[in-house]
């Protein structure tokens, strides 16, 4: 059990991973948070990083801070996707080596796997077979941190857990159709659309999905910093998917939008299907209290409460 007192540092505090597990962490009491927006601590520069570590000796690391985007993002922006990501995970994960840092969780992503992997996907099929071309930037800079991880526990005995969350929405989400992701990107569609008036959606609405809370996803991590010793890495999810034609129907009907849904095939659909094996984290004692339905609409309601898509 991390000490209620201990120094823990939320990399990436602002978006929809670190806001998550920020109030996961002060919801179970931890309030000696160490937050550093990126005016106040740019992760790419390494002298920046390397200063904070050593004045704030935080005891534990969640390292949630990345570059993140939809299809389009990693089609335009490649570079920076690999780049960003490679050497913010760097510079903080060897940092807590150097500092001593008592536990680390890495968090990465579903599409660290290969396009066409078996399903459901189990953590061992890392490195099994060929990336999905459309994110393959971003997930190699993911895998680089997972095997960066691995290396430290077996070199320094660290104790570095990574983590492969399912496709996430909840509070502070993306709603920028250029660079978001399905989800969000359907719910301002439908939401900025008249009542009646048709909605394109970008491919076949075949692929399928699964979609986690960012709520539950926080519960997830702070439960594996806290219960599990062994470094590992475990997949969080629910164990549960659906076509990307159905997540938009589900959508489209609690916005309350009546038009056509018009699917656009000439656009890419990206990986098939990404359902993950979750049973090493239930194994673990942790399973998902959030439905997809009751999710989305929670999200919705807050969003017309803020009335803010920015």
């Amino acid at each position: 059990m991390m000490n209620k007192e201990a120094k823990i540092y939320v990399a990436g505090h602002k978006g929809l991973v670190g806001s998550a597990l920020v109030r996961a962490l002060q919801t179970q009491g931890y309030h000696n948070l160490l937050l550093r927006t990126h005016a106040e601590m740019d992760l790419t520069d390494q002298q920046a990083v390397q200063h904070f570590f050593a004045v704030e000796q935080p005891d534990y690391v969640f390292l949630a801070a990345a570059k993140v985007g939809g299809i389009e993002a990693n089609r335009m922006y490649p570079a920076q996707f690999i780049y960003n990501n490679l050497i913010i995970q760097t510079n903080v994960i060897h940092e807590s080596w150097r500092q001593k840092v008592k536990k680390l969780l890495f968090l990465g992503s579903s599409c660290i796997y290969p396009r066409d992997c078996l399903q459901p996907i189990k953590e061992e099929y890392l490195l099994t077979g060929t990336l999905e071309s459309t994110n393959e930037a971003y997930a190699l800079a993911k895998i680089a941190g997972i095997k960066m991880c691995e290396a430290y526990n077996r070199q320094y005995g660290t104790n570095y857990m990574c983590v492969m969350p399912t496709n996430l929405y909840g509070p502070g989400d993306n709603y920028d159709l250029q660079t978001s992701h399905v989800l969000p990107a359907l719910i301002r569609k439908f939401h900025e659309a008249l009542p009646d008036q048709p909605v394109v959606v970008w491919g076949t609405g075949m692929p399928r999905r699964e979609f986690l809370h960012s709520d539950d996803m926080a519960a997830a991590c702070v439960f594996l910093m806290e219960q599990c010793d062994k470094p590992q890495m475990v997949n969080i999810g629910t164990g549960e998917d659906l076509t990307i034609r159905d997540l938009a129907y589900l959508i489209q009907s609690v916005v309350g939008h009546t038009g056509e849904i018009i699917w656009d095939a000439a656009k890419p659909d990206g990986t098939p299907r990404k359902l993950l094996d979750v049973s090493r984290l239930h194994a673990l004692g942790w399973q998902h209290k959030i439905k997809l339905p009751e999710g989305i609409a929670k999200v919705y309601e807050q969003l017309i409460q803020s009335d803010r898509f920015d």
